[in-house]
């Protein structure tokens, strides 16, 4: 059963950056295209960026871009997302998972952004 674990999160002011870590177990880790999403309370999941197996192609919601950067180190099985100029609006859980998800979900990482 592959694990995801999630880390990085914390409390940060309006306007500052966190960097999230998604460590995974799988061997394909490599193989997949890898997402962040991110789930409000009581809202569904949603999608925040991805990276192709390689690195090469991403995409980002509309409402991360210019400020999330994604990005993976297949060497290290880990995935990374640099988040900048924090906005109230960006606080939430955020998971890892391929995408479309294919694996179970880890326990996700809580952002908070204070104003």
């Amino acid at each position: 059963q592959v694990q995801l674990v999630e880390s990085g999160g914390g409390l940060v002011q309006a306007g500052g950056s966190l960097r999230l870590s998604c460590a995974s177990s799988a061997r394909s880790f490599s193989s997949f295209t890898m997402g962040w999403f991110r789930q409000f309370p009581g809202k569904e999941r949603e999608f925040v960026a991805s990276i192709s197996w390689i690195g090469i192609i991403t995409d980002y919601a509309d409402s991360v871009k210019g400020r999330f950067t994604i990005s993976r180190d297949n060497t290290k099985n880990t995935l990374y997302l640099q988040m900048n100029s924090l906005k109230a609006e960006d606080a939430a859980v955020y998971y890892c998972n391929t995408k479309p998800a294919r694996w179970g979900w880890g326990q996700g990482t809580q952002v908070t952004v204070s104003s």
